[in-house]
């Protein structure tokens, strides 16, 4: 039996097949924790058991992409693009590499390829987006994020970009409705933090300028109004714009709160069955359970007051830890075919 032993580790070639994944999984191991040398002599040592293996190969490009060495992570990944077992990860770590090389209209290239392979899936929208905007294409950016929320609901990337984007718009509506599907997905991240002052703000921009809000429609335009994505809107601001008396002393969280509980009692009215919306189906669920109250302290209390907020939770200790246990187990999943934007939008001053 022939044994080898490599970065402190001893293998037996017994078994081939086995021997190899044994390999790869001890170089993963290598990778994850930053030890890039070890994680590429091992990936290379189960490429010389299992010379043909995609993954095997997918990898050791993406190791030497994260060690730097971008020309020699291109000459192992391009040829991977043309294989029938390319997935959405490679074309990832292609962009990536090409990207850092600095090669944007070959970068460019492999997402519109990738994409058409894979039109579902919503990092490759999400990395797209994020190539335009690093070339100040700010509409065609926030198009490919808005068009990755329509086809993949659950990827939270899109939802962050979105929401970061439409903060310079003249149309704050979505960046609130974005915002807090994102930070649904994504609970508990520096991006989190950065997402829960933009919301909180672009409610105050939304109750402080009435002309962005509807109040009054004419009962013959509600009639009229479509079930598609210009009815949602205008159903939205005419549902937020009644309450707009509740904050007539300032956005403050009380307020907040307040507007909002009314705000979805409305919208459940009048408007759940035309526009079912999983958002709103778990703030009425939040309602109903009683912890809609901690359900808003935890959404935007950070952001008011770190100190209001701490004295909060440590007042209302029993209920804001019932709530955070039924946030564990009931993860929000926005459903498919529930996208209502219509992919109009003006933005103003982007800021970045």
């Amino acid at each position: 039996m022939k044994t080898i032993f490599i970065a402190g580790v001893l293998f037996s070639q017994t078994v081939f097949g086995q021997d190899a994944k044994e390999l790869f999984n001890t170089a993963s191991g290598f990778q994850r924790t930053g030890d890039y040398s070890n994680a590429i002599l091992v990936f290379n040592q189960a490429l010389q058991l299992d010379p043909d293996n995609f993954e095997y190969k997918k990898q050791l490009g993406y190791t030497w992409y994260l060690k730097g060495d971008l020309n020699k992570a291109k000459t192992i990944v391009e040829p991977l693009l043309n294989s029938k077992e390319a997935d959405v990860q490679v074309y990832q770590i292609a962009g990536n590499i090409y990207v850092g090389r600095e090669e944007w209209k070959t970068a460019q290239k492999v997402y519109e390829r990738a994409i058409r392979k894979f039109p579902d899936a919503g990092e490759l929208y999400n990395d797209n987006g994020n190539l335009q905007m690093n070339f100040k294409m700010y509409d065609a950016a926030l198009s490919s994020w808005l068009k990755g929320i329509e086809k993949d609901p659950t990827f939270p990337g899109n939802y962050y970009n979105a929401t970061k984007t439409y903060y310079y718009s003249n149309d704050p509506m979505w960046c609130i409705i974005y915002g807090e599907e994102f930070m649904n997905m994504e609970s508990y991240s520096t991006r989190t933090a950065e997402i829960r002052m933009i919301v909180l703000e672009s409610y105050k921009r939304l109750f402080n300028d009435p002309s962005l809000i509807s109040t009054i429609i004419p009962d013959d335009d509600k009639r009229k109004r479509s079930k598609g994505s210009n009815g949602f809107a205008q159903a939205y601001k005419e549902s937020l714009g009644k309450q707009l008396s509740v904050v007539t002393g300032g956005v403050d969280l009380d307020g907040l709160i307040m507007a909002r509980t009314r705000f979805i009692l409305d919208w459940d009215k009048n408007n759940s069955e035309k526009y079912p919306f999983a958002l709103f189906d778990f703030q009425r669920r939040m309602l109903r359970e009683g912890m809609f109250e901690s359900y808003n302290q935890w959404l935007f209390g950070p952001a008011v007051s770190q100190a209001g907020y701490k004295a909060w939770t440590n007042l209302h200790k029993q209920e804001y830890d019932s709530f955070t246990k039924f946030q564990r187990n009931n993860q929000f999943k926005p459903r498919p075919d529930e996208y209502y934007n219509d992919g109009k939008f003006s933005l103003v001053n982007p800021g970045y």
